[in-house]
């Protein structure tokens, strides 16, 4: 027989771990079910500056610190465990994971996250954190005085181009078009920045360093020229893509796969939640995932209260 919990929730990063810890001590009965390592895209931060309260530590720590918080008040964590079956619309929910069995609850809570687009090429995985990022505002300051990269067109690409330009010394767009997809008002502020140099119509071909990233190899889309950029960091902002595929035809979802969500953070499904980044909305931080973890969680409780509540009085009326 399947094992009820009051809320399941999927995926443990910032989002899903801080539902778990306000579940939790909330005394809700809590899963959290994580395909992968606890912590998501935040363990991946080897130092994270801008977390309230916290002058500087590593995103792996701070995760470890949230999976400790969330199992003293209760909750039971699964980790690198692989969902085989969802059923949000049964009620209960039902979740199956492999090689642990059925799972049913009151309410769902899904905070499985999303991916930064990435290039592709081999080079990419090799010197990610190690001068790669896909986060201006985490990683920006370790790059002050520096040159750096920016790849991308769109409006993230050129604002963060902008903002980094407050701290590197030179600031090098590189765009695989002759033209930019952001917003007049972007290319305007980028293209006026003395600062920042553009390099387009380019494929970037592969990233060369040591320990360290130290350059990146282009090529002219048109000649076939190849170039090399001295770099101590590339930061690549080409989209965003939310883990949100198997939720297709079952809830809500906006043009770029986010889940709608109302004021509560509950999806088109009663008693299905969303927090974290794929949820439809314009920032992504750390802190935003904290903050969504915080509400969907209190309206999860408030959902599961409602239907105990009615639980109790069918049972009276039978």
């Amino acid at each position: 027989m399947a094992t009820h919990y009051d809320a399941i929730v999927l995926g443990a990063g910032p989002a899903g771990l801080t539902a778990g810890i306000y579940l939790a001590r909330a005394r809700v009965n809590t899963l959290l079910v994580d395909e992968g390592i606890p912590g998501g895209q935040m363990i991946l931060s080897y130092a994270v500056a801008n977390y309230p309260g916290v002058m500087e530590t590593s995103g792996a720590a701070i995760a470890r610190t949230m999976v400790r918080q969330a199992k003293s008040f209760g909750a039971k964590v699964l980790s690198q465990a692989h969902v085989t079956r969802v059923d949000l619309a049964a009620s209960p929910k039902v979740i199956e994971v492999e090689d642990e069995g059925s799972f049913t609850a009151d309410a769902v809570i899904i905070a499985t996250g999303g991916l930064p687009r990435t290039l592709g090429i081999p080079s990419e995985a090799r010197f990610k954190g190690k001068g790669i990022s896909y986060c201006a505002t985490c990683d920006g300051d370790f790059f002050t005085g520096k040159e750096i990269v920016a790849v991308g067109g769109g409006n993230s690409a050129l604002e963060e181009a902008v903002s980094l330009s407050k701290l590197a010394a030179k600031v090098t767009v590189v765009h695989e078009f002759d033209h930019f997809q952001a917003q007049p008002w972007a290319v305007a502020e980028a293209k006026a920045n003395p600062k920042i140099e553009f390099r387009m119509s380019k494929n970037i071909l592969a990233f060369k360093g040591d320990e360290q990233l130290r350059s990146v190899i282009v090529s002219d889309k048109t000649t076939g020229e190849k170039n090399e950029i001295p770099a101590d960091g590339c930061f690549i902002f080409i989209g965003y893509k939310p883990n949100t595929e198997w939720l297709k035809g079952i809830a809500a979802l906006s043009d770029r796969g986010e889940i709608k969500t109302d004021d509560n953070l509950m999806t088109s499904i009663p008693g299905v939640f969303a927090a974290g980044d794929n949820r439809e909305k314009r920032y992504r931080q750390m802190t935003t995932s904290v903050s969504d973890g915080t509400v969907a969680a209190l309206a999860t409780a408030e959902f599961i209260r409602k239907v105990k509540e009615k639980s109790k009085e069918a049972e009276a009326a039978a």
